[in-house]
């Protein structure tokens, strides 16, 4: 399985931020914004890996990101010219995708998932498509998905004004290879986009749409408002000041999973500075090299 990054649009309610950085390169308490969604990708088994942004940002997450080589994965980039729509990655990316499925995380998206329950181990190799459901108090704002009594999906709608339900579609999805051209057939919406709504809704009405409730223990961040950017960093600082854990670090996400090994992972820490985020990664360093010697 393939996954894409969208990291495009405009980020204007994160204005005046945005003036000068790309939204998905803003801090999230002491990391970049992109680590994130890319950590949940590297996690999920996920090392080829397609990041999809405007020409004028494209350059900096080149620079930060670089190949993925040194993590032991593999990163490509592809331009958005103008912010069309979420459906339009696929076509946008349609030669990175071939003939695998496809995970797609919007870029500015957060899940802390302390139990991992948001493995895609099983939709890897599966026809249809499978996305998530998640309880929020204004649905309006999202991706609306609705239920029958059963639990079964029923409807889908994009940002309604009176949403059937309070399960909003986080930026999380994933796709079997005909979903480049169920993207190719959506129409711009009234806004003038492409939406990921229309191309959920195609695998609905093919009964090839799955869809998951999140559990509780998921917390989910969209950060596209200033709001929900201050929240997402301050639960950050508290899972590392409660927990001792870092989240979003992909020199720990590429160790944990072997896609480096150890020596590599020792080479990538001695280039970082001294500084909180080299410090950490060294625990966990030595914290592996104390489970070898229990073991």
């Amino acid at each position: 399985m393939k996954g894409i990054i969208l990291a495009g649009g405009k980020g204007s309610r994160l204005y005046p931020l945005t003036q000068l950085i790309s939204k998905q390169l803003q801090a999230v308490y002491d990391k970049p914004m992109i680590y994130y969604p890319l950590t949940t990708l590297m996690d999920n088994g996920i090392k080829d890996i397609c990041l999809i942004s405007s020409s004028e940002d494209l350059p900096l997450y080149e620079k930060l990101l670089k190949n993925g080589n040194q993590w032991g994965i593999n990163i490509e980039y592809r331009e958005q010219p103008e912010p069309n729509g979420i459906a339009e990655s696929f076509i946008i990316a349609e030669s990175f995708i071939g003939s695998d499925n496809v995970c797609l995380i919007l870029g500015d998206n957060i899940f802390y998932d302390a139990n991992y329950s948001l493995k895609i181990t099983k939709q890897k190799n599966g026809e249809g498509a499978l996305i998530y459901a998640y309880y929020v108090n204004n649905p309006s704002n999202y991706g609306v998905v609705e239920f029958d009594e059963f639990g079964k999906a029923i409807s889908l709608e994009e940002k309604p004004e009176n949403p059937k339900s309070n399960y909003a579609i986080p930026g999380y999805y994933i796709y079997d290879k005909h979903v480049v051209e169920i993207a190719k057939q959506v129409k711009p919406s009234d806004r003038g986009e492409l939406e990921i709504t229309d191309v959920n809704k195609s695998y609905l009405i093919k009964g090839q749409l799955s869809v998951e409730k999140v559990q509780k223990n998921v917390i989910w961040f969209d950060t596209g408002t200033i709001s929900n950017l201050q929240k997402a960093s301050c639960l950050m600082q508290r899972i590392e000041e409660n927990d001792g854990l870092k989240v979003g670090c992909p020199e720990k996400s590429a160790f944990n999973n072997k896609y480096i090994n150890k020596e590599i992972f020792q080479s990538l820490i001695k280039k970082i500075p001294e500084c909180d985020y080299r410090d950490y990664l060294v625990k966990e360093l030595i914290s592996s090299v104390n489970k070898e010697i229990i073991i």
